[in-house]
C-alpha cells in the first residue's frame, strides 16, 4: 500500500506520524509512506536519517501574525493546495492521515477533495482549529483525550491515545548504559524552552552539596546551548547538553527523572516508558490543556507539576533534592506512570486505517 502522512513542524506533531509510519512498515515492509511537511519543520532534519521520503508545502499558521502577517499567509494557502494535488496525483496514495502541523490541512482537504480516504489524529485535549475543520471530512478522528470528543462528528471518533514511537515502548530497550550517578533529563520541547533552561541553571546553586551524585542530560534548543553547557561548567556539575536529541528514547532510558513541558506527545512516551518526571506546562498552550494534562499526571501520582509562574531555581532545586532522597518515592511515580500508558495506539490505528481502506476497495 500507499500511504502519506501529513504535517510535523514540532516533535508533538511529527512524533506521532512516525510512530505510525512505523507500525506500517511493521505491518508490511512493502507499504510504502510518504510525508508531507514544510521546509522549516523538524520534519525536514528528520525524515532523511529514518529513510522516509519527504515533500513540502509553502505553507504557515494563521494565528498571532498580525494585520499584514495573516495576509501573507492566507495568500499561500492556494498555492499549498494546488502543491498538494500534484503530490497526491503523482504518489497516488491508498489513504492520508494528517498528523497536526501547517501542512495537515491543505494536504488532508486535497485528498478528500479527490476522494481518497482521509484521517486526522488529535493530540491535545483542545483541538486546532484546522483539525476542527478537517473533522467534517475526514473518515475517521483519532483522538488522545475522550474531553475532544465534543469537537468532532461523534460517529467519526475513536480515543486511540497518542501514539508512540516503538523506540519508546518497555521491551524495545536496545543496549543502554546507565549512569551511576541519578541522572535528570531536562529538555523543554523539541525546541527548548527558555524558562526550563533558566531554571535548571539557577537552581545548580541549590544543588551545590549534592552535585557530586547527580548527573545532567539536558536539551536546551538551539539557541541557548553555548550558556547552558557553561553554566553546568562553571558551577562543576557533569553534564551532556545538547541542542537537540536525536535518541531520545535512549536518553529516557538512561534518566531517573525528567524535567519537561507537558505536551501530549511527551506524556505518551513518559507514561509508555514508566518514568518520574517534574511537569512544568507553557502556560501559552491553547485552552490551558497542557496544564490540564500534567495535573491528571500528577493527581495520579505520577508526576510533581510546578506551573511557570511559580517556577524559580529555589523550588525547583527542592523538588530534585527531595525525590533524590527518596528514591522510593521514585519507584511509586515510575509505576503511576507506566499504569496511565496506552501503547497500542499506533496498533488501534493503523488497524482502523487499513480497515477503512479495505472497505473502499470492496464498495
Amino acid at each position: 500500500m500507499k500511504i502519506i502522512i501529513a504535517g510535523g513542524g514540532t516533535g508533538g506533531h511529527l512524533f506521532p506520524g512516525i510512530a505510525i509510519a512505523e507500525e506500517l512498515r511493521k505491518r508490511n515492509t512493502d507499504n510504502k509512506v510518504l510525508f508531507i511537511g514544510t521546509e522549516k519543520g523538524l520534519e525536514k532534519g528528520i525524515l532523511g536519517r529514518l529513510g522516509y521520503p519527504l515533500e513540502t508545502l509553502n505553507v504557515e499558521g494563521l494565528k498571532g501574525k498580525g494585520g499584514l502577517g495573516t495576509l501573507k499567509s492566507l495568500l499561500k494557502i492556494p498555492g499549498s493546495m494546488l502543491s498538494s494535488f500534484k503530490i497526491i496525483r503523482t504518489f497516488k496514495p491508498d489513504f492520508v492521515v494528517g498528523v497536526g502541523g501547517y501542512a495537515s490541512g491543505p494536504a488532508v482537504l486535497a485528498a478528500s477533495i479527490l476522494g481518497i480516504k482521509t484521517f486526522i489524529a488529535e493530540q491535545n485535549a483542545f483541538p486546532g482549529l484546522t483539525n476542527r475543520i478537517l473533522g467534517h471530512f475526514v473518515s475517521r478522528i483519532f483522538l488522545t483525550f475522550d474531553d475532544s470528543k465534543r469537537w468532532f462528528p461523534e460517529q467519526k471518533t475513536i480515543v486511540t491515545g497518542n501514539p508512540v514511537r516503538s523506540s519508546f515502548i518497555a521491551g524495545n530497550n536496545g543496549v543502554v548504559t546507565k549512569n551511576k550517578l541519578f541522572t535528570i533529563l531536562v529538555f523543554g520541547g523539541s525546541q527548548g524552552a527558555r524558562a526550563i533552561n533558566g531554571a535548571v541553571i539557577e537552581s545548580l546553586g541549590g544543588l551545590v552539596d549534592i552535585k557530586d551524585k547527580i548527573y545532567f542530560i539536558h536539551q536546551t534548543g538551539n539557541q541557548e546551548s553555548g550558556q547552558v553547557k557553561e553554566a553546568y561548567q562553571k558551577n562543576g556539575f557533569a553534564a551532556e547538553v545538547y541542542p537537540f536529541i536525536t535518541e531520545m528514547a535512549q536518553a529516557y532510558r538512561r534518566a531517573d527523572l525528567l524535567v519537561c513541558r507537558a505536551g501530549a506527545t511527551s506524556l505518551a512516551e513518559i507514561t509508555a516508558m514508566g518514568k518520574a518526571s517534574v511537569l512544568i506546562p507553557f502556560p501559552f498552550a491553547a485552552a490551558d490543556h497542557q496544564t490540564k494534562n500534567a495535573s491528571a499526571m500528577a493527581n495520579a501520582g505520577a508526576a510533581i507539576m510546578i506551573p511557570e509562574k511559580e517556577l524559580d531555581g529555589f523550588r525547583l532545586a527542592s523538588v530534585i533534592k527531595n525525590l533524590y532522597l527518596q528514591p522510593e518515592k521514585i519507584k511509586k511515580m515510575e509505576v503511576a506512570a507506566a499504569s496511565l500508558g496506552r501503547v497500542n495506539a499506533a496498533a488501534l490505528i493503523v488497524d482502523t486505517c487499513l480497515d477503512q481502506a479495505s472497505l473502499e476497495e470492496v464498495s
